[in-house]
């Protein structure tokens, strides 16, 4: 009975040792919650998450479909960081909301551009045309700047392009109307739909559509573009342990590279160092 008793005690320890191993190796893994547009940025990030896995990160995707609430959910706390914007964009946020949300780094530019089903260029485009825009005021120097190189507008004398609003037009050469007070994920609608003469439409939404930015634009923009996607965090989280395990396996030449071959030039990759 003695021998019964003892040997019994030995496999509950055993198991109890067992358990505890387990309990310290989950221990040491860290969740990290990032909160993202559909696409391509979930994409991305489930693309590093076997990557994270070995590195400890636990990485929990939350996506977004739309723009106002992953910065609001990382200022209060229920997000560890989003991956979803442009610098101009977070800069014109902490403007509004009295915000500290920094970029822990670039990853990649989606270039925004300009649809039509009527008309094969911006040159087509009559005296009049109606340009659809989105009320994302971030974006409208992404606009302004096509249709300058285009030679469709000029602006005013000192105007920056990433604080640029339509009132910096001085000279509208083809007296283009713009509406302005649109969402943008409804864009690829409106456009579907054939409606107004052109249709500004960022690159998520374009591809998450169907749409090939590089065959289906009339216009699109260079790849010297200012607005980088990149990752934000809340101030002073910048160098924490596991925000830059994400940077470095989404800044990673692996993730680049995937990136170059899965959206062909759609999405394209923004390394470091900006080159």
């Amino acid at each position: 009975m003695k021998k019964k008793w003892i040997a019994g005690l030995t496999t509950i320890v055993a198991v109890s040792l067992l358990l505890v191993g387990c309990g310290k190796s989950s221990s040491k893994e860290t969740t990290l919650t990032v909160g993202a547009s559909n696409i391509p940025h979930a994409q991305i990030l489930k693309h590093v998450q076997p990557e994270l896995k070995k590195e400890g990160i636990n990485l929990k995707i939350k996506v977004f479909q739309d723009y106002v609430l992953p910065n609001k959910d990382l200022a209060n706390k229920d997000l560890d960081a989003n991956y979803f914007q442009h610098i101009p964009f977070l800069d014109n946020w902490n403007n509004k909301n009295n915000g500290t949300l920094v970029s822990a780094g670039r990853v990649h530019l989606e270039p925004i551009g300009i649809y039509s089903k009527k008309y094969k260029s911006l040159s087509d485009l009559p005296n009049g045309a109606t340009v659809l825009v989105s009320n994302n005021v971030a974006d409208y120097g992404r606009v302004l700047t096509i249709l300058k190189d285009a030679g469709l507008i000029t602006l005013k004398s000192g105007t920056k392009v990433t604080t640029a609003t339509f009132s910096d037009i001085k000279d509208n050469k083809k007296n283009l109307k713009f509406k302005t007070d649109l969402e943008p994920k409804l864009m690829p609608q409106f456009y579907s739909k054939n409606e107004g003469d052109a249709v500004v439409i960022n690159a998520n939404y374009a591809v998450q559509a169907g749409l090939d930015p590089r065959k289906d634009s009339i216009a699109l923009e260079k790849n010297s573009s200012p607005y980088v996607n990149i990752v934000a965090v809340r101030k002073g989280d910048k160098n924490k342990p596991a925000i830059k395990k994400l940077m470095k396996a989404l800044q990673s030449k692996d993730t680049q590279k995937w990136i170059s071959t899965k959206y062909k030039g759609a999405v394209i990759p923004a390394y470091p160092d900006g080159k």
